[in-house]
């Protein structure tokens, strides 16, 4: 993870396992666990395959109290091998930043479903001259 200044939450790839769906398919709907111990609730999907939840962040370079924070996302429609691409979008509610994850869910070889995300965060600058160090 790269350092990020002091008033951004530095998320990290989401990754991690879902405890309420079935084996060999991969359900986003339910809660996930990362490596750092940051944890999402995702709820069940719409008939758009879109999705809302709450985002929890253990990392954050900023001094203010982290808080659960919005999140909103869609999958893309299954495919046969049941492991679907998704993205989302977190709002934090304790910084000027926003953070998209885009990734998939994958079944490994014991059936534990697993999250693999890349992100990118952006924070508010006070001016276009600063536009360089706002994405992350």
């Amino acid at each position: 993870v790269v350092p990020a200044p002091a008033a951004l939450p530095v998320p990290r790839l989401c990754c991690g396992t879902n405890s309420e769906s079935p084996l060999l398919q991969c359900v986003l709907t339910g809660d996930w666990t990362n490596d750092l111990g940051s944890n999402m609730t995702i709820g069940a999907l719409n008939e758009k395959n879109e999705f809302t939840g709450t985002y929890n962040t253990s990392v954050s370079a900023t001094t203010n109290k982290t808080q659960p924070s919005p999140l909103l996302g869609s999958q893309h429609l299954s495919n046969e091998k049941g492991q679907p691409t998704f993205g989302f979008t977190v709002n934090w509610s304790f910084s000027d930043s926003v953070t998209v994850f885009t990734g998939q869910c994958f079944v490994d070889e014991n059936g534990k479903e697993i999250l693999k995300t890349m992100w990118l965060l952006r924070s508010r600058v006070d001016n276009i001259q600063d536009d360089w160090k706002a994405t992350r």
